[in-house]
Parts: structure tokens; C-alpha cells; sequence
């Protein structure tokens, strides 16, 4: 049996996929993650023909001509536009098969704790149509919490939060099953437009939605830094249209972060007021683990920490722990197939 499974293992290009608002990340059997790329297409305007997807896609943001449009086919964690999503997944999976020779692959897809039956059928749909075999859903905060290892089979409070893209889901987990879950729309793209409405409040700066993430990654912060940082950013001045540019710090940009990063405080505590006293114990003394791009702002594990009075730990690489988890979830098929959903 473990010469057929190792080529199965050879041959197979089943894969576990991280379909985020802001990157796609695909696992592929065997070989771990092989693709992160930011979930952008480019398409003709005319003919609906797809130009170019993640990266090469990202770097023509602002720059295309009338003929060319880019887009972000994933809104709040959900597909927002079918068709443009069904061709990134079906790019996504060609070049995740690349080299293998084997059937139609099965894919497991992370989804939001909050999304509808409708949602999950435009997710499922998006996929058979890109040609894979077997769909099966699986929650991400589910996800992160086996990418960051911790020991969700067991009987006892794991909290988890996830801040992507276009959700924060906070969840306790215990014995492979989510006991509670607090989803929120508010995350990393209301984090980048806070920052874009601060520069044009403020500063009359008009900048893109991806200078505002670069912005916010740079110097955005939750919580008092020990040293200043400051940062010069480039836009175009909302009253006389030429281009500009200012310097701006760590200690002003918080205020303007202030509003979306107290939303993410406030889900993490909602979830700790409605666990049980046992759970509220467990999670108490081993702590609340962050994952997903959003935890890397300056200083929110800080902030969380002392609004809280819990230790609060930030996952290794959290930008990967849902891929990372769903990676897991279809390697170690039998341990885990009860955590994913249809």
C-alpha cells in the first residue's frame, strides 16, 4: 500500500485553496503551498477576455487604459463577481496542476463562518466549473486555527482570530468543532480605505486602495510605538490635481485607523462575554492566537492584550495559516474530514 500511495501522492493534483479578498493561495498534495498571489484579474472591457490575474493584474491597478478594467472579483470573503471569479479559480488550479498528469483534481476551499447557503453554492459552482472533480467548504477560522497547530481535536477553549481581507472571525474551537463564532465584515479592506479617507480628510491626498494597504503595512499601527516611524507618501492633490507628496507618521496614522481597529477589538471581546466560564478559563491561560494578514498591524496584539487582560500570541507566518490549515485538512484526510462542510 505505501509504494500505491506514493503514487497516488506523484500523480495526484488534489489541492487545498485559500480563496481570500485580498490573495489566493493554493496547496497542492505533496508539495505544500505553490502559489500566493494577490486575487486581482484584468479584463478587456469589450470582450470580457481575461489580460492578466494576480500580480502582473495588481501592478496595472490605476495604470490600464479605457479598454482595460482591474477588478477584485472576492468582496468580504464571498465572490462579488462570478464569472471573473470563476476564471481566476480555473487559472489558479491549471497552474497548481502544472507537471501533473493525474485526473480532475479534488479542491478544499476556505469560506468565511458567515457565509450564506447562496455564497457557498457561487463558491462550489466556481469551482466545478474550473474543472475539478469534488468541492468540499472549509470555514477558515477552522483552518487557521489546525495551519497554527493548535490542538482543536481536543476538549478544551482555542480561540482564534482571523483577520483577512474582507473578514475578522473570531472563533472558539474545541473538539474538532467550532463552539462559537463571531464574524465580522470589518478587516483589512476597511483598514486600507480608513487609510485612504484619512489622506484625503486630512491632507487632501488622493491615493489608491493599494498605496493605502502599502501605507497601512508600513507604518499603520493599534497600539503606541516605542520609536516613531515616519513614511513619504505620493498621491495627487485633490484641489489643484498635480501631483504631491507628504510625510506622515505612525502616531497620526493610528488616529485614522482608530474607528476599524477598535471593530476588531470589540468582536474579540463580544466572544470572550458569550463563552462558557470553562472556555473563558482555558482561553485565559493559554491565550488568543492571531492569524491572517491583518494581525500584522503594529501593535494590535498589544492592544488586544490590554483591553482584554489576556495574553494574546501571533501565529507564525499568519498570512499562510488558512492554507497552511486546509493544506493539512487534505493530507491528513481521515483525522480530519470532519471539519469541512458542504
Amino acid at each position: 500500500m505505501r509504494w500505491t500511495s506514493k503514487l497516488y501522492n506523484l500523480l495526484s493534483s488534489d489541492m487545498a485553496m485559500d480563496l481570500g479578498t485580498a490573495n489566493t493561495l493554493v496547496h497542492v498534495r505533496g508539495r505544500g503551498i505553490v502559489i500566493n498571489e494577490p486575487s486581482v484579474v484584468t479584463l478587456s472591457k469589450a470582450t470580457g477576455e481575461l489580460l492578466a490575474i494576480g500580480s502582473k493584474a495588481k501592478s496595472m491597478y490605476g495604470k490600464t487604459p479605457e479598454q482595460a478594467q482591474v477588478i477584485r472579483p472576492m468582496k468580504d470573503g464571498v465572490i462579488a463577481d462570478f464569472d471573473s471569479t470563476k476564471k481566476m479559480i480555473a487559472y489558479f488550479i491549471h497552474k497548481g496542476k502544472a507537471g501533473r498528469i493525474g485526473f480532475r483534481p479534488k479542491i478544499i476551499i476556505g469560506v468565511p463562518s458567515g457565509i450564506t447557503q447562496v455564497e457557498k453554492r457561487a463558491v462550489i459552482d466556481s469551482a466545478l466549473a474550473a474543472g475539478v472533480r469534488e468541492v468540499r467548504l472549509l470555514e477558515e477560522p477552522m483552518a487557521a486555527a489546525i495551519g497554527t497547530k493548535m490542538p482543536v481535536g481536543e476538549s478544551c477553549g482555542n480561540l482564534i482570530v482571523d483577520i483577512v481581507g474582507g473578514t475578522t472571525e473570531v472563533a472558539i474551537i474545541s473538539m474538532y468543532a467550532t463552539a462559537y463564532v463571531e464574524s465580522s465584515r470589518i478587516a483589512g479592506d476597511e483598514l486600507d480605505e480608513a487609510v485612504v479617507r484619512f489622506l484625503r480628510q486630512q491632507y487632501n491626498l488622493d491615493v489608491g486602495i493599494f498605496e493605502g494597504e502599502r501605507v497601512k503595512m508600513t507604518i499603520g499601527s493599534a497600539f503606541p510605538l516605542k520609536h516613531r516611524i515616519k513614511m513619504k507618501i505620493f498621491g495627487r492633490d485633490l484641489l489643484s490635481g498635480l501631483p504631491k507628496h507628504i510625510v506622515l507618521s505612525d502616531e497620526e496614522l493610528r488616529e485614522g485607523m482608530e474607528e476599524p481597529v477598535k471593530a476588531i477589538i470589540d468582536s474579540v471581546s463580544k466572544a470572550l462575554e458569550n463563552a462558557t466560564p470553562e472556555f473563558a478559563q482555558d482561553i485565559s491561560s493559554r491565550g488568543i492566537v492571531l492569524a491572517g494578514g491583518g494581525c500584522l498591524i503594529k501593535g494590535l496584539g498589544k492592544a488586544l492584550s490590554k483591553m482584554l487582560q489576556v495574553p494574546v500570541y501571533r501565529a507564525k507566518d499568519p498570512l499562510t495559516a488558512v492554507a497552511r490549515g486546509a493544506g493539512i485538512v487534505l493530507e491528513q484526510w481521515k483525522t480530519y474530514k470532519q471539519v469541512t462542510i458542504n
